[in-house]
């Protein structure tokens, strides 16, 4: 069993943000991201740590990253420790294995969502309206049913609290209609070859979001390669905290699927009624190793071909 990580601090390298998972660092002209293995949950981080989650988490967006790259580029640059700048050498056993050196961007404020399945929020809304985020559906769908195409579902990123569902217009006002229309094309794109190879591996990707950012160049860079700038897929990757993952063997359509993820985790949560308030209850030793297996099972089926 590996040591859980729940914070990293190097002293010597500047703290760009901390989120609920990932720990970023400004790294000269690039960023260090690091996976922790914190687990949140209603929007809440939990005392407990999942051991390797961050390690599953890193690893299976890498896989993603380089089985779409010919889709569109992503802002990986290396994960092998031995290629970091000097300044990281020290932190190599914290490092391997849960870290990307990346490109830095501006990240676009937007999540791209795409559903393959009716699930979740989505789900919610249909039986009420018969729509998803608007998306007039065909009739008599039930949940977890597949739907004859995905479709693109875009939401706000909101810092803190929820995301809140909006129509691709409103985000095309927000990003601009060319950005708009070459992220709904692209995140189509790769949720379809991820739902392909997944398939074969028997796994369902129900849905699953993206986050883009404009990669930058410098001025000098630029007028070198003649190259502007670009929109590229960053953070992470079809991985079981952006992705609602199902075995193909165990769905059943009509009812809610089992997840390769923190349900186990939620489920608790809600069985102790929970008022997802922070602080966050501890979590039993069985409910953080049965979490973490999970976590280690779909790594084990997906990235290895």
């Amino acid at each position: 069993m590996s040591d859980i990580v729940m914070q990293t601090n190097f002293s010597d390298v500047r703290l760009l943000r901390r989120g609920k998972v990932r720990d970023v660092y400004e790294i000269e002209d690039y960023l260090l991201i690091v996976a922790t293995d914190r687990v949140s949950a209603f929007d809440v981080v939990l005392p407990n740590g999942i051991p390797d989650k961050g390690k599953v988490l890193t690893q299976i967006s890498l896989y993603w990253f380089k089985h779409t790259e010919d889709i569109i580029e992503n802002h990986i640059v290396t994960a092998d420790v031995d290629e970091y700048p000097s300044v990281l050498g020290k932190y190599k056993d914290i490092l391997h294995g849960r870290s990307m050196l990346v490109k830095r961007t501006k990240p676009l404020p937007v999540e791209c969502v795409v559903r393959g399945y009716l699930s979740g929020s989505g789900w919610e809304e249909y039986k009420e309206k018969g729509t998803v985020c608007g998306i007039k559906l065909h009739d008599s769908l039930v949940e977890s049913s597949r739907l004859t195409e995905p479709i693109f579902t875009p939401s706000t990123k909101a810092e803190e609290g929820h995301d809140i569902n909006i129509s691709f217009q409103e985000m095309k006002k927000i990003v601009g209609d060319n950005i708009g229309e070459k992220l709904k094309d692209a995140s189509l794109k790769v949720y379809k070859k991820g739902r392909e190879i997944a398939e074969k591996k028997g796994i369902i990707i129900a849905d699953t979001k993206m986050e883009f950012g404009i990669y930058k160049k410098s001025r000098v860079k630029s007028q070198e390669s003649g190259e502007k700038d670009k929109l590229i897929l960053i953070d992470e990757l079809l991985t079981p905290d952006s992705s609602r993952f199902w075995s193909i063997k165990d769905y059943q359509h009509g009812k809610k699927q089992n997840s390769f993820d923190k349900q186990i985790v939620r489920d608790y949560l809600l069985s102790i009624n929970w008022n997802k308030m922070p602080p966050a209850p501890e979590l039993p030793e069985d409910i953080i190793q049965k979490t973490s297996e999970r976590y280690r099972e779909i790594s084990r089926i997906l990235t290895v071909d």
